[in-house]
């Protein structure tokens, strides 16, 4: 049976999945970049997502006969993320170039950055890399992203924006698909594609969105499509979710697998201890980058358990915050879908899906990003429809789940009272310490 391969561009490392025309998972690889640990903060070496790249295309075709000559291959990732195209330099998602800003903009703004040390000519990172495939010059979009000015022309997400031309490892002839931003694509895969439905995308930052009739909403309300033509998507991306327990693991000097593992014997409520993961700002719903984490309830007795049962506890408390605000437009989901290097963990899952107050879904195929690029692969293979082509929900293949039931406890309330008081107070402080700065 035929394959095609969808590529993640991640913030560490790349992520490769090869699917059949029923939507099953045929092969899977994963590559770090290269020296990355010696990156400066928001820079990156595009030359090694390269690298990672090529070596997880390579993986996927050794491991599934299909994969090694695949029909169609689609490169989306991590956004936004700007590659200066003679050096190659990039500026990432993490860079304070723009970041306040709406995403066209704050790609222009990382272009700037790019353009006073010489880079003159900018790219998507994404298209970079996809383009050293074989791809033309042309920036890939989701449905109804803003064009960027001077990236190139503009391509849908799915739509065939070249053929490979045998570099790299990968055959000549093979179609590639334009791409697009990672949490996008995770909405793509993981089915929000009808009314009811909200997911936390994971990954080192996470947020929360929800669906809703496109109609329902206000002209000038934020909105992502939905592959449904008829479904809009509201909420927003957070920090530093997956990044808060990588922070702890290397503040502890233990494995995330370790930390999760003693968290479970600590009861709901952290003992007493609240986690606030501002650690590089927030997005929403505060939107300031100014406003830092902190910790309240420490004791002598608190140990990694503790911290670690507070990371889960904070994170789930920060996608609550934007579920309320999602609630206050008329929008009620049923559901979470959680996806991501934290939908692995069933601790983690539970505690969101009980502060949350819904039942939580995880997919048999965690990393959605990847394989929503491989759904990009697959449109341009002519399988089914690219995003915004039909509003049937079902066009695209869907996954297993595993459903998880909430556990309403006091000690949540409690806890999120805290944690909203203590995001507050960060807040004053963000004000307070930009006042004196400038004084």
């Amino acid at each position: 049976m035929a394959a095609v391969i969808g590529v993640d561009l991640g913030s560490s490392s790349a992520r490769a999945i090869a699917i059949d025309e029923t939507g099953r998972v045929l092969a899977s690889a994963t590559a770090r970049y290269p020296g990355a640990e010696r990156w400066p903060e928001g820079r990156a070496d595009a030359s090694a997502w390269l690298h990672a790249v090529a070596h997880v295309v390579r993986e996927v075709g050794t491991e599934h006969p299909e994969a090694a000559r695949p029909r169609a291959v689609s490169i989306g990732g991590q956004s936004p993320s700007v590659v200066a195209d003679a050096v190659p330099h990039a500026v990432t998602v993490r860079h304070p170039a723009g970041a306040t800003l709406p995403p066209r903009d704050q790609h222009l703004a990382q272009a700037e950055v790019l353009a006073g040390e010489g880079g003159l000519a900018c790219s998507q990172g994404y298209d970079w890399v996809a383009r050293q495939f074989g791809a033309r010059d042309v920036q890939s979009r989701w449905i109804d992203d803003d064009p960027i000015p001077g990236f190139g022309d503009l391509h849908r997400t799915g739509s065939v924006i070249g053929t490979s031309n045998g570099a790299h490892g990968l055959p000549t002839g093979v179609l590639i698909a334009a791409g697009g931003q990672d949490a996008f694509l995770a909405f793509w895969a993981g089915g929000l594609t009808r009314v009811g439905l909200a997911m936390d995308p994971g990954g080192r930052t996470g947020g929360l969105v929800a669906t809703a009739p496109a109609l329902q909403l206000d002209a000038d309300a934020f909105r992502i499509a939905s592959p449904n033509r008829d479904i809009a998507i509201v909420g927003g991306p957070v920090n530093a979710h997956g990044l808060s327990i990588e922070w702890l693991r290397d503040l502890t000097a233990r494995p995330v697998e370790w930390l999760l593992g003693v968290a479970e014997g600590v009861p709901a409520g952290a003992g007493g201890v609240v986690f606030a993961p501002y650690l590089e700002g927030e997005r929403a719903p505060r939107w300031n980058r100014d406003v830092r984490g902190g910790l309240s309830g420490l004791a002598s007795g608190t140990g990694p358990a503790q911290l670690t049962r507070a990371v889960l506890e904070g994170t789930a408390y920060g996608l609550r915050h934007i579920l309320d605000g999602i609630r206050t437009q008329g929008i009620s989901p049923e559901v979470l879908i959680c996806t991501g290097s934290p939908s692995r963990s069933r601790l983690w899952c539970s505690i969101k899906a009980s502060i949350l107050g819904l039942p939580v879904l995880v997919p048999d195929e965690p990393d959605l990003a990847a394989l929503g690029s491989a759904y990009s692969a697959g449109a341009a293979a002519g399988w089914w429809p690219r995003p915004g082509e039909t509003d049937e929900p079902d066009a695209w293949p869907a996954r297993e789940m595993t459903r998880i039931e909430p556990e309403p406890l006091t000690e949540y309330e409690d806890g999120y009272r805290r944690f909203l008081e203590l995001g507050d107070f960060a807040e004053t402080q963000a004000v307070v310490a930009a006042t004196t700065t400038r004084t």
